[in-house]
């Protein structure tokens, strides 16, 4: 079983590189003025770009992770129980793994791998 300071040093991580990360991807969309990067036709270009797929589906995950764990340390703050500690756990962890999943889901179609 993780130790609740394990989850915290997790939480403290997925934080940090996504400030690193969400730069990066700032730093890119500063090269394309913003009413052109939001053209359906350049969107799809850079879902098929492979880096920079890589650096959505990283952004996706950290912060997903980052986002319900931060909601699971909320709600646990709430009441302090085993089973509402373990209900929370289950919900934040199957959310997030719904989200990374529909996310990828999303680029992986974007990217025209054939999956629909």
């Amino acid at each position: 079983m993780i130790t609740e300071s394990q989850i915290m040093r997790i939480h403290y991580t997925t934080g940090i590189a996504a400030l690193f990360v969400v730069a990066v991807h700032i730093m890119m969309r500063v090269l394309m003025p913003f009413s052109a990067s939001l053209e359906y036709e350049n969107v799809v270009k850079n879902y098929q770009n492979i880096p920079y797929a890589i650096l959505l589906e990283t952004i996706l995950v950290l912060i997903a992770i980052h986002g319900f764990n931060g909601l699971r340390i909320i709600l646990l703050e709430l009441r302090q129980n085993n089973r509402w500690e373990h209900g929370v756990t289950v919900f934040t962890l199957a959310a997030t793994i719904a989200i990374i999943a529909y996310g990828t889901r999303t680029i992986i179609i974007a990217n025209n791998l054939g999956l629909r």
